[in-house]
């Protein structure tokens, strides 16, 4: 498959990124040291899995550090980018694209369950982009953040309650300190990825009852003939919004899926290139009757 995204570079830059011991944040960061990065701080709760992951880096000449942490703890937040100005002395960027997607309705959504999910999905994101806007306005050399958001943060499905509502606010957040942070030339955009095939949705379904190969059925019946993938989809869009090739681009929450939103009905056949080539005066030249097409299950989780 050749990758459209390979003259997006990241030479020099030095990164944070969270959620980086599996999964997305681990594709990310990867992609962002096969493009030149020079140093990325990968965090996370489970030690064995960052360690690794930023020996995986380092084999790609990006020097790397793991620093543990649990965002649903403010100091723990303020730490991640205090060590990367500690160890590399500057920020050039952040992806916030740690996230909890525990699932509630509004029937039994506790109040401690709302409260961790706004914790880590909105208040982390906020602390970490504070404090990353602190050490980037320093040199004065600008930045850019990239927020892993949700196709939920549109309304979500009943199960996704909570989240939904945290990938809201992170959405209004990413517009509202993007605007905040343009005399400084830092860029804040944000993605509302769509079902994306990762090992923390994996997880998900077949804690569901899901069988353990969902992913066959779920990729036969999207639109596009299968999810995202973290490695050939999610992580280059973030590395370009990290690139300078998309240096004009702040202030946008971006719709990453294959649904779109609003229109709905059943598909119908395209019109023939020549229908209607002749008389155009007649009743109804090239119509076709509607054919049905397979609805998508959409996004679990994002």
């Amino acid at each position: 498959m050749s990758d459209p995204f390979s003259a997006q570079r990241l030479d020099g830059r030095i990164l944070v990124v969270t959620g980086s011991t599996q999964g997305l944040g681990a594709a990310i960061a990867t992609r962002a040291a096969s493009l030149g990065a020079a140093g990325i701080v990968v965090c996370g709760r489970d030690a064995r899995r960052g360690e690794a992951v930023a020996e995986r880096l380092r084999a790609l000449r990006c020097e790397s550090v793991y620093v543990r942490a649990d965002l649903a703890e403010e100091s723990q937040c303020r730490r991640i980018v205090q060590a990367c100005g500690e160890r590399f002395g500057r920020l050039d960027g952040l992806v916030n694209a740690a996230g909890l997607t525990t699932r509630g309705t509004l029937d039994d959504t506790s109040i401690a369950l709302w409260d961790r999910l706004f914790a880590i999905n909105v208040r982390a994101p906020f602390v970490l982009m504070q404090e990353a806007a602190r050490l980037m306005r320093r040199d004065g050399g600008g930045g850019s953040v990239v927020s892993i958001i949700s196709v939920a943060s549109h309304g979500g499905e009943p199960v996704l309650t909570g989240y939904a509502a945290a990938k809201g606010a992170l959405a209004v957040l990413t517009r509202n300190v993007a605007y905040q942070l343009q005399p400084d030339r830092i860029r804040v955009n944000g993605l509302n990825i769509g079902w994306t095939a990762t090992e923390g949705e994996h997880a998900v379904q077949t804690q569901s009852g899901r069988a353990a190969d969902w992913l066959a059925e779920a990729d036969a019946s999207s639109p596009f003939g299968r999810l995202l993938r973290p490695d050939a989809d999610v992580a280059p869009m973030v590395t370009y919004l990290l690139s300078d090739a998309a240096q004009m681009v702040t202030g946008s929450v971006m719709d990453f899926d294959q649904t779109v939103l609003g229109p709905s009905g059943e598909h119908v056949e395209p019109v023939p290139h020549d229908a209607g080539r002749g008389d155009r005066r007649g009743s109804g030249a090239g119509q076709q009757s509607p054919q049905a097409c397979v609805a998508s299950p959409g996004p679990r989780t994002a």
